[in-house]
């Protein structure tokens, strides 16, 4: 590697947090109808750039990691297609919803695993990540999501990107 295996790894970082932010912007927008074109440029490139630097991070073998990567990279084909190619256009819009909903939440789901390993009190909480508390904050963070998915695709039909 050009910078070493920390670069990459903080590099990978920073990518996943501009990941998130913007996911987080486009989240707001379909939530208030207003949509910012270059905010969901900026989230499917960084969400997709996080996916795929995943897989090079160092590993001996298939991690869960990898596996949400898989299925991060399988949503973000059809986000990518509904936005690029389907131009949003009827069904597109709401499935565009749905799959950039979807690839905020397993970036969120990452973040929440990574708190938790990096955190030493949160890792003495839940150290093999199948403790009440790891799976209660998880729970959590997916009902929000399912909540937020079901709004922003309720007013999808209406909202004019």
């Amino acid at each position: 590697m050009i910078f070493g295996v920390e670069g990459f790894v903080g590099l990978h970082i920073a990518i996943s947090l501009v990941a998130l932010a913007t996911g987080f912007m486009v989240m707001a927008g379909f939530l208030s109808g207003t949509w910012l074109r270059g905010t969901h440029h900026l989230f499917l490139a960084t969400t997709v750039a996080t996916s795929v630097t995943g897989f090079f991070l160092p590993a001996s073998k298939l991690l869960p990691s990898h596996i949400t990567g898989i299925v991060s990279l399988l949503v973000l084909a059809v986000a990518v297609y509904a936005f690029y190619r389907a131009k949003l256009a009827g069904r597109w819009r709401r499935i565009y919803v749905v799959a950039a909903t979807a690839a905020l939440y397993l970036n969120v789901f990452v973040l929440v695993v990574q708190t938790f390993v990096k955190n030493p009190t949160l890792l003495a909480l839940a150290p093999t990540q199948s403790e009440p508390p790891f799976a209660i904050t998880q729970l959590a963070v997916l009902l929000a999501f399912v909540a937020l998915g079901y709004v922003a695709f309720s007013r999808a039909r209406h909202a004019n990107p």
